[in-house]
């Protein structure tokens, strides 16, 4: 997806999110707010807090 392409936050619908484990590695991240004009950082504690997500294991390692 495209910077921007799915926002984390303000979703009309109920959807299951999930966020990638990999990221509690940073202090800080940045999101997105639907396009790539509408970044902003925050900590993976605040995603996690304004989300209500889960972290997983999403990475899909490469194929030898």
């Amino acid at each position: 997806y495209a910077i921007g392409g799915v926002s984390p936050l303000g979703h009309a619908n109920p959807v299951r999110l999930v966020l990638d484990q990999d990221l509690q590695r940073f202090a800080q991240i940045w999101a997105a707010a639907g396009t790539p004009f509408s970044v902003f950082p925050l900590s993976p504690a605040q995603l996690i807090m304004l989300t209500g997500a889960d972290w997983a294991d999403i990475r899909q390692e490469p194929v030898a």
